[in-house]
């Protein structure tokens, strides 16, 4: 009864609890919806972010391989375009070279390592520079101790400009047979031999005449190591040096023709039949040289006789005996310059140091 008589404004106050229930009631769903929905924001963000990271990274992955690989094969390819290939290696000891090449108990191995200790030991050649094996290395090892060395000119040369002797043998003395010229692995050029022939010699003539020129040992040194490792120029140097030779052989045998005195070795060489004129020994020796073979011993005397140096030849397979030692040519001018070749075989040459 007390309850129906209560005013009006008390059951007002009794409904608002009620009311302001609601109110909160309905801001934390709101909240709570807000909550949620930025939650699933978040979560559909994040797995966004998180696979769009992770295909950066496998495409960052793949792109890293393919460059490293590109890289790798640029980096060979510099290499190998840009790597010096050095015709003649650097000083190795004496001995240990010995060693590695002759390792074993046979005859031939024991005669080789007791000839390198004879070199080592009786001669005072500690080290050798190994020169590669080709049928130029004769020609290499000597023309590459003569750049180092600094040699000069030999006094013929001086005296002539052998840029010109190409065109001299053809028009002064009537050798078209020279038209049959090799260089080498390259077989017969015709008219173009005696432009080729020239370009050799001038070359031959410009980088005799540089080193020679040089007082540093060092600089020649570094510079011989960057001109045998041309492979291109080396073989034009060495082509001109076979021509020096032939033109030799051809002076002296004008002069054999009206009955000058010759050198012994010219006679020994034209005694021959393979050599008996100087179109048979450019046929059969001198266009071989280079390609099928290198020079043989007669071949190294007019070597050394054209380029007026004194070869010696320590030839290791013939130890214990008197051809040990020999020079080429066998009574070489006095003041001729001598450099030294060692061989195992006649065939491959390696230059010593003393």
């Amino acid at each position: 009864m007390e309850a129906l008589r209560s005013s009006p404004r008390e059951r007002e106050s009794a409904r608002t609890p009620a009311v302001g229930s609601d109110q909160v009631h309905s801001w934390i769903l709101v909240t709570s919806q807000v909550v949620s929905i930025a939650w699933r924001a978040a979560r559909v963000s994040v797995t966004m972010v998180m696979s769009l990271l992770s295909a950066s990274l496998c495409y960052f992955r793949r792109l890293h391989l393919h460059l490293g690989h590109r890289l790798k094969w640029w980096i060979g390819y510099l290499q190998r375009k840009f790597k010096r290939n050095l015709s003649v290696e650097a000083e190795v000891d004496l001995l240990s070279y010995c060693a590695r090449e002759w390792k074993g108990n046979t005859p031939r191995a024991k005669l080789m390592r007791k000839a390198y200790e004879e070199l080592f030991w009786r001669h005072h050649i500690k080290c050798v520079r190994p020169v590669k094996r080709d049928n130029y290395d004769a020609l290499r090892s000597v023309l590459f101790q003569i750049f180092s060395q600094g040699l000069s000119f030999p006094s013929w040369m001086k005296e002539k400009d052998i840029v010109k002797l190409p065109e001299k043998l053809l028009f002064s003395q009537g050798c078209n047979w020279i038209q049959q010229y090799s260089f080498g692995p390259e077989k017969y050029t015709g008219s173009n031999v005696f432009g080729k022939l020239r370009k050799c010699v001038e070359l031959l003539k410009t980088q005799w005449t540089e080193f020679s020129g040089m007082r540093d040992y060092h600089k020649r040194g570094s510079m011989c190591n960057i001109l045998f490792s041309d492979a291109i120029l080396e073989y034009k140097l060495y082509e001109a040096v076979k021509f020096i030779m032939l033109y030799q052989v051809t002076e002296v045998y004008e002069q054999m023709k009206t009955n000058k005195i010759i050198p012994g070795l010219f006679r020994l060489l034209f005694s021959r039949e393979s050599s008996s004129d100087p179109l048979s020994f450019m046929m059969n020796h001198l266009n071989p040289m280079g390609d099928t073979c290198g020079p043989e011993q007669i071949d190294m005397f007019i070597l050394g006789y054209s380029l007026q140096v004194k070869i010696k030849v320590f030839r290791l397979f013939k130890f214990n005996s008197r051809d040990f030692t020999v020079y080429y040519p066998e009574e070489p001018v006095r003041e001729w310059p001598e450099i030294s070749l060692l061989t195992e075989n006649d065939r491959q040459y390696h230059i010593p140091v003393f």
